[in-house]
C-alpha cells in the first residue's frame, strides 16, 4: 500500500511512519518543520524514517497546495492520513492565528487533495479536546461536543465538520479520530510527560496545575499507531455500521472514533509513576487550572473496540517507564 501521511516529522506522524515502512508499505511524509518546538528534534524524526528506502519527504507548509499537490504525485497515495496540525491547547491562547492557518486553511486544502485524489480512505486526527468540559463521563462519540473550550478544540472540531461536508459532498470515505493525551519516546517537548522527566532529572521544579486534581485518558504512542492501523481497514459504510454507538453518518461514508483505553489516571499518581520510574522525587509547584483546561478526559472505547477488535492497553506504568529510557538513552546526553 501507499500512504501518505501529513505531520511525519511530528510525534504521531512519526510513530506512524514507522510503523507503516516496518510492515513493508510506502510512505511519502509532508511536513513544515514548523519551530512550535526544538526543530532539531523533527529532523531526526525524518532522518530515522529516511533510512528506509520505502520513504520520501516533502517539506511543505499545509497551507502551500502547490506543496501538497508534489506530494501526492511524489506518492500515488492509496490512503492519507492527515495528522499535522498547530498542536497545543495554551499556546492557541498565545497564537490563534497559527491554529486558524493550519488547522483550518490546511485541513480544506487537504480535503481539496482528497477530493482530486479520490485515495480509498482519508483518516485524520482529531482530539478529545473537542468534549470541552462535558460533565457526561467517559465521552462517546455520540455526545454533544459543540462547546469548545479553546480555539484549537474549535478548529478540531471545525475540521470534522468540514471533512463531513466533503465525505457528502464528493464521496470520500473518512475517519476522525479522537485522541486522548498520547505520550510515548519521541514525544513533544511540550507536553507535560517530558517536561516533567527534564525538570526532575535537572532539579527543577515541575509545574502541577489544577493543584493536582486532575486526570487524563493517557494513550501510549503504540496503542494509538496500532489504533490508527486497524481503522484503515474499516471504510465506514452501512455494512459496518454498530448499531447504538455508531457515528457513521446517514449522509456521508463519515465516522468519528475515539482511540484511548478508558482508563483515566489522577494526575498526582502519574507525577508519582514519573518519580518512580526515575528514581527521584519532583520539586512540586501547584498551580492553579489554566484558561483552557478541563478537569479530567475519559475515553468511550466501545466503538473502536466493535470496528477493530481492539482497545488501548498498555498501563500508565510501563509507558512512562519505556519513555524514561528512551529520553535517558536519545536526550540526556544531546
Amino acid at each position: 500500500m501507499r500512504y501518505l501521511i501529513t505531520g511525519t516529522a511530528g510525534f504521531i506522524g512519526f510513530h506512524l511512519a514507522r510503523r507503516l515502512l516496518d510492515d513493508g508499505h510506502f510512505v511519502t511524509g509532508f511536513d513544515g518543520m514548523t519551530p512550535y518546538y526544538d526543530v532539531r528534534l523533527k529532523e531526526r524524526r525524518h532522518a530515522i524514517l529516511a533510512r528506509s528506502n520505502g520513504f520520501k519527504p516533502v517539506i511543505g507548509m499545509l497551507e502551500d497546495r502547490d506543496a501538497l499537490d508534489r506530494a501526492a504525485e511524489a506518492g500515488e497515495p492509496d490512503v492519507i492520513v492527515h495528522l499535522a496540525a498547530q498542536a497545543g491547547v495554551r499556546y492557541s491562547l498565545e497564537n490563534p492565528k497559527a491554529y486558524v492557518d493550519s488547522n483550518l486553511l490546511g485541513s480544506w486544502n487537504v480535503l481539496e487533495l482528497a477530493k482530486a485524489v479520490k485515495p480509498r480512505h482519508l483518516l485524520l486526527a482529531s482530539t478529545s479536546s473537542i468534549y470541552g468540559a462535558n460533565e457526561k463521563i467517559p465521552f462517546a462519540e455520540t455526545d454533544r461536543a459543540d462547546e469548545p473550550m479553546t480555539l484549537y478544540a474549535a478548529t478540531k472540531k471545525s475540521a470534522e465538520l468540514m471533512a463531513h461536508s466533503y465525505a457528502h459532498l464528493y464521496n470520500v470515505p473518512t475517519t476522525a479520530f479522537r485522541f486522548f493525551t498520547v505520550y510515548g519516546p519521541w514525544g513533544r517537548p511540550d507536553m507535560a510527560l517530558f517536561k516533567f522527566v527534564d525538570n526532575i532529572l535537572n532539579g527543577r521544579p515541575i509545574e502541577i496545575y489544577g493543584e493536582g486534581r486532575m486526570s487524563r485518558d493517557f494513550t501510549y504512542i503504540d496503542d494509538l499507531v496500532e489504533g490508527i492501523v486497524q481503522l484503515m481497514s474499516v471504510v465506514p459504510a452501512e455494512e459496518n455500521r454498530i448499531e447504538g454507538i455508531d457515528t457513521l453518518s446517514r449522509h456521508a461514508p463519515f465516522r468519528v472514533v475515539n482511540i484511548g483505553g478508558g482508563q483515566p489516571v489522577e494526575l498526582m499518581h502519574f507525577v508519582e509513576t514519573v518519580e518512580a520510574a526515575l528514581g527521584r522525587n519532583a520539586i512540586r509547584t501547584m498551580l492553579p487550572m489554566q484558561q483552557g483546561d478541563v478537569p479530567r478526559t475519559f475515553a468511550a472505547p466501545e466503538l473502536l473496540a466493535a470496528l477493530t477488535g481492539f482497545k488501548p492497553s498498555i498501563p500508565v506504568e510501563d509507558g512512562v517507564r519505556r519513555f524514561v529510557d528512551w529520553y535517558r538513552a536519545e536526550m540526556a546526553a544531546a
